[in-house]
């Protein structure tokens, strides 16, 4: 069985938020793929509510395409303490912990429900839960608490 990464990471003593390189991996063709912890909340002390990480999710796959060219996929873990981060070549934590930084302050300060993509039922799985309230919180707390580029030490990126 093969190990998974993010299954070794001691999860007591990462300091969110935080952006974190988890892997880089070379394919058959000699593509190469970043995948990143972007982690909104301390593991085994928080976890968002379905609707609110739902709604982020939604959100982030949109938003971050505009700060951060080739990116394949933006998903939440199952703890729902963040998301994964998945793009074609590599940035540093530094480059994405700012990108992140810029989406959530437009998240807090300019979004409406209008402008959430993929939320009714012909495009969504489970569009009646999301809550864009709470995701402004969630977003807004992560800001206060400034993202840091290092998963083991608050080094917050401005």
């Amino acid at each position: 069985m093969a190990e998974v990464e993010s299954f070794t990471l001691n999860h007591d003593i990462v300091k969110a938020p935080y952006v974190r390189l988890i892997a880089e991996e070379t394919g058959l063709k000699g593509d190469v793929i970043a995948n990143y912890d972007l982690r909104f909340v301390q593991p085994n002390q928080q976890e968002m509510p379905t609707g609110v990480i739902h709604t982020i999710e939604h959100l982030l796959a949109d938003l971050l395409r505009d700060e951060l060219p080739g990116i394949i996929d933006c998903s939440p873990f199952g703890c729902r303490t963040g998301f994964h981060l998945i793009t074609w070549g590599v940035y540093s934590s530094t480059e994405v912990a700012k990108s992140l930084t810029k989406v959530l302050t437009k998240i807090v300060n300019d979004i409406e429900w209008e402008d959430v993509q993929g939320t009714a039922r012909q495009n969504c799985g489970n569009y009646r839960d999301h809550s864009l309230v709470g995701a402004k919180e969630w977003c807004r707390q992560v800001i206060e608490q400034g993202v840091s580029d290092d998963a083991f030490k608050r080094q917050v990126v401005e």
